[in-house]
């Protein structure tokens, strides 16, 4: 999976988070050719693995809607910062990899990712110096500007770099209450026009962000007066020939196909690029619930890829059992892990039935287990988990598993 990018050598010790190798050190891919099973000795508990046959049906999914639909596809890299799934991503026809931040950037530039768009205003001179250097040396690189005050600061930056080539920025229309991006269009157009007459700065297009809005129906209006305000910057001569719009978190890409896809700026070769980044793993939680495929189903369905093995370490009272999970393994910010499977003492997989996680510290969750079902100290449960984001970023090593629980890879992350 890996093969388009450089990944620097990593190897697997007493310091890898979920791994039981207490010899030796060997590199990541001397131990996936071990194949080792998943409860066979290699890993201690808790341990976050993914699903090879779901991380695989999820990149494929993306790839169709957006094929389907005309959009360019730069998934965000925050959500995984993996470069494994980053060169799956691009081999199934992403044409870039979204990232928050300068840092992630960076990293994006170190594995090989050839374009990368900053979904932020980049203000620290520092960073946005390195950004020019590279955009001098064939870097694909763009980023959001949302103030005047923004591109003068990238302007006085980027001035002492050798070269000519510009940095491209993509002037954000947000919408009130919502995160970044001006919030009309006669301050989009303020800043798109600064952005024109400030030295080694290149107006690419328009960045906008639905994915804070209630629901499908705010997204469409908002993501109508996007498009409104690109053709009103277009009117004011401030777009060149080649337009990119981009747009597009994990919660309306649907409306996002519908509102900026296709032929709507005449006289100019539009681009629109979608941003999604949490399909990679969809999940049990919020993502089921908001998937734009629930409302779309013939286009297709994600399936979630990332579970939580924990075990039973004491059953304290009745009705209560204490898992050896917690802040530090799962996510909590968008709903408790969820109990999904058992596996008892002699092996065999049984259904979670009657189990439900009421709480987490920091390395402990707290089962409610009802009348008729039961747990013993030992036992492990596989936990669905809610949101991504903050799934990926609590492991360095990640187990890749088949269907029958044999490990296949390692996913590696970088935040």
């Amino acid at each position: 999976m890996t093969d388009s990018l450089t990944i620097p050598p990593e190897r697997i010790d007493w310091r890898t988070k979920g791994l039981w190798w207490p010899g030796p050190a060997i590199s990541l891919e001397e131990f996936a050719a071990l194949r080792p099973g998943l409860f066979d000795g290699a890993f201690t508990w808790p341990l976050m693995v993914a699903d090879q046959a779901a991380i695989a049906h999820n990149i494929d999914t993306m790839a169709r809607f957006c094929a389907r639909h005309g959009l360019e596809f730069a998934p965000h890299g925050k959500t995984t910062m993996a470069p494994s799934l980053f060169a799956a991503q691009l081999r199934a026809g992403a044409t870039a990899i979204s990232v928050a931040t300068a840092g992630q950037a960076l990293a994006c530039r170190a594995l090989g990712v050839p374009e990368v768009l900053l979904a932020n205003e980049l203000l620290d001179p520092v960073p946005l110096r390195w950004a020019a250097e590279q955009v001098e040396q064939g870097f694909g690189f763009a980023c959001f500007v949302d103030s005047v005050a923004g591109v003068r600061t990238m302007a006085e930056a980027i001035a002492s770099v050798p070269g000519d080539r510009p940095v491209r920025v993509l002037a954000e229309l947000g919408h009130p209450g919502g995160r970044t991006g001006c919030r009309t269009v006669a301050e989009l157009t303020e800043v798109a026009r600064a952005a024109v007459e400030a030295p080694r700065i290149e107006l690419a297009g328009v960045a906008a962000y639905e994915g804070g809005l209630p629901d499908a129906e705010a997204a469409g209006r908002y993501l109508d007066e996007v498009r409104e305000a690109v053709r009103h910057l277009a009117a004011q001569g401030l777009l060149a020939e080649e337009v990119v719009v981009t747009a597009g978190g994990s919660k309306y890409f649907d409306v996002v196909a519908d509102r900026l896809a296709g032929s709507w700026l005449p006289g100019h070769r539009l681009r629109t690029v979608l941003r999604s980044g949490a399909y990679v793993s969809h999940d049990d939680g919020v993502y089921r619930e908001w998937t734009p495929f629930r409302r779309i189903p013939g286009e297709g369905s994600l399936d979630a890829a990332l579970q939580v093995w924990a075990q039973v370490i004491s059953t304290p009272e009745d009705g209560l059992a204490i898992i050896g999970m917690g802040k530090r393994e799962a996510p909590y910010d968008e709903g408790l892990p969820t109990p999904q499977r058992v596996r008892s003492l002699d092996g065999t997989l049984r259904p979670a039935t009657g189990l439900r996680t009421r709480a987490v510290n920091d390395h402990h969750a707290y089962v409610e287990v009802a009348a008729g079902a039961e747990v013993v100290p030992g036992e492990l449960i596989c936990f669905g988990l809610s949101h991504p984001c903050t799934s990926f970023d609590k492991w360095q090593v990640i187990p890749v598993v088949a269907d029958d629980h044999t490990v296949v890879d390692l996913i590696r992350t970088y935040f």
